[in-house]
């Protein structure tokens, strides 16, 4: 993308209630001609945001009026409430990734849609505050559009506002033509002057974006496009992966990744960012569960507790009463339950398969999850050749 210099700022007039000054400070393109994935960004800039009006209620929320903030404008290449939901998606993780956007903080990312259909004008659709709201608002507004061109009714060129509670655009004023806001430089801003080597500096301190770390980490690692793209969904996250991924396998790793730490990130609402376990706990658990010592199911319950309160893998085993057994507690476990359970072993050497799952069962249980599902079997099922061989 081409960055532009020096950098005016301007007066946007218009006269509506949400600015009550009568205009909007907005700068001239500080960057032009970019692109994301195939979809082509017109410019970015600079401007103040506005007050929030309502026009249902005809309430005006000054809350934001006067914050800074940056305005990112496509070309229209999208072309249906499903492409557009994808690439905001994409920009949101791109901008999540520069540290710079907080996704937790409310009303850090609005859109403003323009909407169009062959034969009418265009309708631009303001402050929607989410990637679902947007869908919605298209949606809604395409339906729209496409019944009064149905019935031969104008589409009127016009701003409209979406009303989240029930899914629909209502008006708000008739939509401007660019000459209608009388453009003259702020006489109370003097222009930014924008370095080349201070851009320059910049570019190179930039991260890596998350489309494009996604694609590297399939053909680094060799990991599925499906893992990867969770991976990258949060910058932390793949920034542990990539460290954990030099220590254990990275297709375990990236398993475990995907099924089970996003899984329990979800089920305590937390992103990766907010969690304190250390890279050295996390990697002692997968190496854990690597190397056979645990099973996934007990690995599972051991990292819910370090998600929840980090300390040493080892420490949460003696905690939970998982440590895993001794070679001699599980032969001792193991003549127990087939001594307990005489049928199933008679069934099994007489050709039932089945009865060893049932026995395998049983020793699980009498474990309470500390025995390893494997070593169980084998040990079963040598156990229980031994005694045909002496039938």
């Amino acid at each position: 993308m081409q960055t532009g210099k020096p950098l005016y700022i301007q007066r946007k007039h218009y006269d509506y209630p949400d600015l009550p000054s009568g205009y909007q400070r907005t700068s001239v393109p500080l960057a032009v001609e970019g692109s994301l994935e195939g979809v082509r960004i017109r410019e970015v800039h600079l401007e103040e945001d506005p007050g929030q009006y309502d026009p249902v209620s005809g309430s005006v929320d000054f809350n934001r009026s006067g914050i800074p903030l940056v305005e990112i404008v496509t070309e229209p290449d999208l072309r249906s409430p499903e492409e557009a939901r994808r690439f905001l998606r994409l920009l949101t993780r791109v901008l999540e990734y520069t540290g710079k956007v907080r996704p937790e903080a409310g009303g850090a990312m609005r859109v403003d849609v323009n909407v169009s259909l062959e034969g009418g004008g265009r309708v631009e659709v303001k402050n929607i505050n989410s990637v679902k709201g947007v869908y919605r608002a298209l949606k809604f507004e395409l339906q729209r559009q496409a019944e009064r061109l149905r019935r031969g009714e104008k589409v009127k060129r016009e701003t409209r506002a979406y009303l989240e509670s029930q899914m629909i655009t209502v008006p708000m004023r008739m939509k401007e033509f660019e000459e209608d806001y009388r453009y003259i430089p702020d006489p109370d801003l003097p222009p930014l002057f924008l370095e080349e080597e201070w851009v320059e500096e910049i570019r190179k301190r930039m991260v890596e974006p998350p489309h494009l770390r996604e694609k590297r980490l399939v053909e680094e690692y060799g990991i599925p496009p499906s893992a990867a793209r969770v991976i990258t969904s949060e910058r932390e996250l793949a920034d542990l992966f990539e460290r954990v991924a030099k220590e254990v396998n990275p297709s375990f790793a990236a398993d475990w990744f995907r099924t089970k730490l996003k899984k329990v990130l979800n089920y305590l609402g937390l992103r990766a960012g907010e969690v304190k376990f250390s890279v050295e706990q996390f990697l002692s658990l997968l190496k854990m569960v690597e190397g056979g010592r645990i099973s996934r199911e007990q690995g599972e319950l051991v990292l819910r507790e370090l998600v929840r309160k980090p300390r040493e893998p080892e420490e949460i085993l003696i905690e939970l009463g998982l440590l895993p057994l001794e070679e001699e507690e599980l032969g001792e476990l193991i003549e127990r339950v087939l001594e307990e359970n005489e049928g199933a072993v008679e069934d099994y050497l007489r050709g039932r398969e089945e009865a060893l799952n049932f026995l395998t069962g049983k020793v699980l249980k009498a474990s309470r999850g500390r025995a390893d599902p494997r070593e169980v079997v084998k040990r079963l099922r040598e156990r229980l050749e031994e005694r045909r061989g002496k039938d």
